[in-house]
């Protein structure tokens, strides 16, 4: 099924127009963002609401089919971060400097490794954004 753009507008607003992995800003991204399928659906997810979210591309790249991941600080798999039924507070926090995502649960730490969430690109974007007042992206 195809999602419309109706969809598309709701699920952007939804993630206030921010990955809602790596919280990058549509506004600021080289990359295209997405509608993604949190549970793909070659592994039984829907065209849900629930189901969708907001992602960078190279997010999108990087999750491609897996929901989970090896936590790497337990060597033991984990789901990864679910934005419709997780809370991103619960599983991430910004580093002092607001550059670096730190991973605070199994699911905190398996997303950041598998999707890259500190890749040097987003690093550097993040970097220069903090100076020009534009990140961390505002909460809702």
């Amino acid at each position: 099924m195809t999602i419309s753009a109706h969809e598309r507008k709701a699920v952007a607003e939804r993630a206030l127009h921010c990955c809602e992995y790596c919280q990058s800003q549509l506004k600021f991204s080289a990359d295209s963002f997405s509608v993604e399928h949190i549970v793909p659906q070659s592994r039984g997810g829907s065209d849900d609401a629930s189901n969708l979210s907001l992602s960078c591309q190279r997010c999108n790249n990087a999750k491609y089919v897996a929901i989970e991941a090896i936590d790497p600080l337990t060597g033991l798999p984990a789901t990864l971060f679910h934005p419709r039924q997780h809370q991103w507070s619960e599983h991430f926090a910004w580093s002092h400097d607001f550059l670096f995502l730190q991973g605070l649960t199994p699911t905190g730490r398996a997303t950041v490794e598998k999707l890259q969430l500190n890749r040097p690109g987003v690093v550097n974007l993040r970097r220069v954004l903090r100076q020009a007042g534009e990140h961390p992206p505002a909460a809702d």
